[in-house]
């Protein structure tokens, strides 16, 4: 299995500004309010490693499927991530305070130390991470480039890099940058990779 650096340059970006608006990144914010930002990315990165194992998984048994339903299929879903993103785009802020008062409510104020921490954030992003739209993203990449590995590496980094902004500088970003903004580069990322794909299945490119 060898690793191509340009995909996984692609699955770095396109997760990343996927995932930066949503209800996770919240998630961890929150969290890091409440316990040790180090020990909380932690158990973030650790959900985010299995769920990532998961769509790279289900993206590689699709590959083995015809090849030409599988792009046709890839291309629906880009499109499909990139309606979703945009036309929630305008509702953000609203879904933004719902989480952060959701998973307040879940973290509550109960004081956990060490690998308590570890845990408690891990069963948390891994539940709410669950049949996500980055993780079915991750799994269509797989299908649009072929190449497990090297999408597995760019999303799970994306992932980290995500949850490491929001356990650090999680409330700056969020008052520095409109969530209504990423989330329509998210959707216009998505929407660029459903053209280009219906394009490579049209033997345009």
């Amino acid at each position: 299995m060898t690793f191509d650096l340009v995909t996984a340059a692609v699955a770095f970006g396109s997760i990343f500004v996927i995932e930066l608006p949503d209800k996770t990144f919240v998630a961890t914010l929150v969290m890091s309010t409440r316990w040790r930002p180090l020990l909380v990315w932690v158990g973030v990165c650790l959900a985010f490693l299995l769920q990532t194992l998961v769509a790279v998984a289900l993206g590689g048994v699709l590959t083995r499927l015809p090849h030409k339903p599988v792009e046709v299929f890839a291309a629906l879903m880009f499109l499909v991530g990139g309606i979703i993103l945009l036309r929630g785009a305008r509702h953000a802020k609203e879904e933004e305070e719902e989480a952060e008062e959701e998973f307040g409510e879940k973290t509550g104020s109960r004081v956990a130390k060490g690998w308590h921490v570890v845990a408690a954030s891990f069963g948390i992003l891994f539940l709410a991470e669950w049949g996500d739209l980055s993780q079915i993203l991750t799994a269509t990449l797989v299908l649009r480039y072929h190449d497990p590995l090297s999408v597995f590496v760019g999303a799970f980094l994306a992932l980290a890099a995500v949850s490491g902004l929001a356990a650090l500088l999680g409330r700056v970003l969020l008052t520095r940058i409109p969530i209504v903004m990423i989330r329509r580069i998210g959707g216009c990322v998505c929407l660029l990779l459903a053209l280009v794909t219906a394009l490579e299945v049209a033997g345009v490119i």
